[in-house]
């Protein structure tokens, strides 16, 4: 790829997650440095330097919870701790040469594009002025922590704080604890602290669908094996990803997998569980798939604890040392620690975009969060989101999203070096074209004919999930589909550089 001074792009790369740390290794790989990672923390990690409650742990296999370029092969466990990945991160930056390429403590908080110049304005909270050609989104969906709009709340004299935020200086031991919310991060965290706490009240909107995790360490034969025997390491990772995508079509309205899946999840329930009427109390009234489905190993024997107690009646309001639920009760607590996930649809707030003439992200976005691929928008050229709207997975490895997404913005980078162009805008009838075929076959999807989910805006809108299986989404964006983007040539470029890279001509390239 031609690298010479003048034709260089400045990229800037907001996060430092698994999405940014991947495009920034594939940029170093082909020969760019000419990329800023602005990371608002003191480190890298995204979530999982974020989340570090006690057994925070992946719901992916680790082998396959890893860079296909960077296998690691002793993994303490099948199922990977927070601290693991966090530390496979750390090593995957030093060993790629990415960490000089980080700003830490640096959050932007909006960008604007410039189409005369053909670059982005981007300004930090702290009001610092940055400006590049490419603009990378990698914060992923779920970074912000929701907040519920409990009554009392802020009335509440305890200690309280979101379970992606932990407290670690807080001490439970014998304390009255409240969990509000109990899923994926709420399975991990309960049965953990349960044996600690003075008394556990566990407040459960909806029950979740659960199946058992089945961690076990690796031991150290099978450590040296994977080590010394690349080969076999790369087979089990395609095993581990062929078994996850023999799920998706659970999604997709399968009844005979649906049957399957469910009557496995209702022995796991049924075994664990002997009380009758708590097993009714946790088992879903909703198609099994239709929200996140849980692994656990442990969370249903919390409930065999004489401190343990599931409380559904709903939360009415908080007083200064108790919740009130809407049958009058009130529960004394001395710790409110919420599970209540995060902020998934609003994707890129609290960041404001704006595109060609002012077009605002947010206006774009009134009616729910929409991407070509899951990657670009129209009226928005240069700009690209890395684990965008309909990219999430509920069946199989993100890693294996976030490695085609940063194939097709490298490819993307490499037409705008090559053709020395100013910029490139999708052309508006792809994004059309795209939704509304993506959107109709969500429709079809359990996901559709269950109710409220953090996969779904207020209105019902299907905003987070990617409608097909990964191999699917893998040949999607397999190459650079320059024959959808309007191409501006650079201010000088030649008549003939321009020539080329009209429309017609990119789509008999």
């Amino acid at each position: 790829m031609p690298d010479s001074v003048d034709r260089k792009r400045r990229i800037a790369i907001i996060g430092s997650g698994f999405s940014g740390l991947c495009l920034a290794i594939q940029l170093k790989k082909v020969g760019i440095d000419s990329f800023t990672i602005f990371e608002k923390a003191d480190r890298l990690g995204g979530t999982w330097r974020d989340n570090t409650y006690p057994g925070a742990a992946c719901d992916v296999p680790a082998f396959s919870y890893c860079f296909s370029f960077e296998q690691k092969t002793d993994w303490s466990r099948k199922w990977s701790p927070q601290a693991e990945i966090r530390d496979y991160m750390d090593h995957c930056a030093r060993k790629y040469d990415v960490l000089r390429h980080i700003r830490f403590g640096t959050e932007i908080a909006s960008a604007r594009f410039d189409e005369r110049e053909g670059v982005w304005h981007l300004r930090t909270s702290s009001g610092e002025e940055i400006a590049a050609e490419v603009l990378v989104s990698a914060v992923g969906q779920l970074n912000r922590p929701l907040i519920p709009d409990v009554p009392g709340l802020d009335r509440f004299q305890g200690q309280c704080f979101h379970s992606a935020r932990w407290r670690h200086d807080c001490d439970l031991a014998g304390k009255r604890v409240a969990v509000i919310g109990n899923a994926a991060s709420a399975i991990q965290f309960i049965p953990q602290i349960a044996p600690k706490v003075g008394h556990l009240s566990i407040f459960q909107r909806s029950a979740n669908w659960m199946l058992p995790r089945g961690d076990r360490a690796y031991s150290a034969r099978e450590k040296w094996w994977f080590t010394h025997v690349p080969l076999l390491a790369r087979l089990y990772r395609w095993r581990l990803w062929l078994q996850l995508e023999l799920r998706f079509p659970l999604f997709r309205g399968n009844r005979f997998l649906a049957w399957a899946v469910r009557r496995l999840a209702e022995r796991n329930l049924r075994d664990l569980v002997p009380d009758p009427r708590l097993r009714e109390t946790l088992l879903p009234d909703y198609p099994i798939g239709g929200k996140r489905i849980l692994i656990s190993d442990d969370y249903y024997q919390t409930f065999a604890r004489e401190n343990v107690e599931l409380v559904t009646s709903g939360i009415d309001h908080l007083t200064e040392n108790a919740i009130v639920t809407r049958d009058g009760v009130a529960h004394a607590v001395d710790v409110v620690i919420l599970a209540t996930g995060f902020q998934s649809t609003a994707f890129l707030a609290p960041m404001t975009i704006e595109g060609l003439n002012g077009l605002s992200l947010a206006d774009e976005w009134a009616d729910g969060a929409r991407a070509y691929r899951g990657m670009t928008i129209p009226g928005f050229p240069n700009f690209f989101m890395m684990y965008g709207p309909n990219t999430n997975l509920g069946h199989n490895s993100i890693i294996f999203m976030i490695e085609s997404q940063t194939r097709y913005i490298l490819g993307a980078i490499r037409t705008l070096v090559t053709r020395d162009l100013a910029y490139l805008d999708l052309e508006p009838e792809a994004m059309r074209a795209y939704n509304e075929r993506v959107q109709a076959e969500l429709a079809k999807s359990v996901w559709a004919a269950t109710g409220k989910s953090w996969y779904k805006t207020e209105a019902g809108r299907i905003t987070n999930n990617w409608s097909g299986g990964t191999v699917r989404y893998w040949w999607t964006t397999r190459r650079f589909d320059r024959e959808h983007y309007r191409a501006q040539a650079r201010e000088g470029a030649s008549r003939g550089a321009a020539a080329s890279v009209g429309k017609a001509q990119a789509a008999a390239a």
